[in-house]
């Protein structure tokens, strides 16, 4: 695919690093060779073993680990994760071809044509209806990235063919998607329908009636009602990551925050105790508890821009 010659850009800082295309391709070929042995006859046992099913629990795993690394701005390891999560498109396509479905050719043709097709305020209109655009967009977004989305939006749904209509609007919210964020898209759907509280200070007394009803069936005796327990923890978790859409905050990232605090208190508190935590009562476990949640708040306030992956500690 043919494109408009790029824009240089002289206000680039003297730390800018540039890909070099050339180099990146001899590499990626290199790559996806690599991939094609480990496949082959005579190849990797483990790997020729593998299928879309075996390996797909790694992709989540190499996704959070990627996520990891940002969230401690640890970039040479972030650029190895990336690598990982690579590993694994190259995986899945390698599957693909050997089964007949498709090549890594054909995932790259599809990525550009999306990224051209969707970008014609960066690549021109001609280019974006060459790379399949049917929709009809303002490319002059004049810097404003919500005209970028508001075209990305359009352009996208032009992309799908016609189909009939859904037996449900939440029909589009992906089943597949992690608990989290299904539960934030369906809140968000079901806006759209009128059907959502009115602001943030509504779900409180929400939380409080789903709290008291997971209380009252885990309060029961009768080993039937886990499922019931189940169903109240659940009741519970969607109001709560709601209660989060509502507020502008990511329950997903919320939830990553409050498991990376726990990690450093709890680790404070390790180093903190004069023997095992194990050895300890449950009002020195507490004390302990406050005094690394003390410290590392006041870590955080002294140096607010420090990240705590960094060495430094935070709350």
């Amino acid at each position: 695919m043919d494109l408009p010659p790029e824009a240089s850009d002289m206000s680039a800082s003297a730390a800018h690093l540039t890909s070099d295309p050339a180099q990146s391709a001899v590499l990626f070929e290199q790559s996806v060779r690599i991939m094609a042995r480990l496949r082959a006859p005579g190849g990797c046992p483990w790997d020729r073993e593998q299928s879309f099913d075996s390996i797909r629990k790694y992709t989540l795993e190499e996704t959070y680990e990627v996520f990891d690394a940002i969230e401690r701005r640890d970039w040479p390891h972030l650029a190895e994760e990336l690598g990982d999560l690579m590993l694994q498109v190259l995986f899945y396509a390698e599957m693909a071809s050997n089964e007949g479905h498709f090549t890594i050719a054909d995932v790259l043709d599809h990525l550009n044509r999306k990224l051209v097709r969707r970008h014609p305020h960066v690549f021109g209109e001609e280019a974006s209806k060459a790379a399949g655009n049917r929709a009809v967009v303002d490319a002059a977004v004049e810097g404003s990235s919500a005209a970028v989305l508001r075209n990305w939006e359009e352009i996208k749904a032009a992309e799908k063919p016609a189909q009939a209509p859904a037996a449900s609007r939440l029909d589009s919210v992906q089943r597949a998607l992690p608990a989290l964020l299904e539960a934030a898209k369906l809140g968000a759907k079901a806006q759209k329908s009128g059907f959502d509280w009115a602001n943030w200070r509504d779900l409180l007394p929400k939380l409080v009636e789903e709290t008291a009803e997971l209380e009252a069936e885990a309060s029961s005796a009768d080993p039937a009602s886990k499922a019931a327990v189940e169903a109240e923890l659940g009741d519970l978790l969607f109001t709560a990551v709601n209660l989060g859409r509502h507020l502008g905050v990511d329950a997903e990232m919320a939830l990553r925050g409050c498991n990376r605090r726990f990690r450093d208190r709890f680790r404070e508190m390790e180093l903190a105790a004069d023997r095992p935590l194990e050895e300890l009562s449950a009002p020195q476990l507490e004390e302990l508890w406050a005094q690394a949640k003390r410290k590392l708040s006041s870590a955080s306030h002294a140096h607010p821009g420090t990240s705590i992956a960094d060495g430094e500690t935070g709350a």
